[in-house]
């Protein structure tokens, strides 16, 4: 019995082989008679189970390629997709800059109040194109880095001054009444164009958004400010981004 180069087993003549052996071919080639045998005995039988699982353990190592995995890898970005598209939406309804500014003010001694709200005020003012774009820039020329709450808040103080008998009756004269606003002192008030945040956070507080209580009148920077007499005079409200609010 003799194992060849190509794992079967070659018997002579005289050498007994089973019948029932499987894949027995004569070889009709040879002056004797030889059989020619795969290697499946059962002495042999581990070296290609071995060889199998070989296979098989490197099969399973590769990375998954069905559609099934597939799928289930694409589920997440399919799942995620829509809710990032809704919260961009969010935002771009958030920021619409055609929110319309009311054409009057409606206050009462101590507020400011909605159009929904008028019934209760005891007097008005009556909102000039002005009137919007100076709220507008001052707006910019204050809390151009800032928060989007900081910017409302900026225009609320405006606007608790024009309620306040203590303050300028019109939207101009609070603006421009002699060291209030840093940025009028120094130009930058003439020279900025409102952006769209800007455009829409006066808008809204025009419309009665508050990010800052009705009897707050004062912001600064502490950063910034040569002047800490409001922080070390007046009750301090709250602080959104780099702004600190005092009533």
């Amino acid at each position: 019995m003799n194992l060849n180069r190509f794992d079967s087993i070659s018997f002579s003549k005289t050498e007994v082989v089973p019948a029932k052996a499987d894949y027995i071919t004569p070889n009709t080639a040879s002056t004797s008679t030889h059989f020619k045998m795969p290697l499946r005995l059962q002495n042999v039988n581990n070296f290609n189970l071995w060889k199998n699982k070989t296979n098989s353990i490197l099969i399973e190592s590769l990375p998954a390629q069905s559609s099934q995995a597939k799928t289930r890898l694409a589920a997440p970005q399919q799942i995620a997709e829509p809710k990032a598209a809704k919260v961009e939406a969010s935002h771009q309804k958030e920021l619409n800059p055609q929110l319309t500014p009311p054409k009057t003010l409606f206050f009462s001694r101590t507020k400011l109040l909605s159009p929904s709200e008028q019934t209760q005020s005891t007097w008005q003012y009556n909102v000039s194109a002005d009137d919007v774009l100076l709220l507008q820039r001052i707006v910019m020329a204050e809390a151009e880095g800032e928060p989007y709450q900081g910017k409302i808040a900026v225009a609320n103080v405006v606007l608790n001054r024009l309620r306040s008998a203590n303050f300028p009756n019109t939207i101009k004269k609070v603006i421009y009444q002699k060291y209030q606003f840093s940025p009028v002192a120094n130009g930058r008030f003439d020279r900025v164009k409102p952006n769209q945040d800007s455009i829409h956070a006066a808008n809204e507080a025009l419309n009665g958004k508050k990010a800052v209580t009705d009897d707050t009148y004062y912001f600064l920077s502490l950063k910034l400010a040569d002047d800490l007499t409001v922080h070390h005079t007046r009750t301090f409200e709250k602080r959104i981004g780099n702004h600190s609010f005092y009533k």
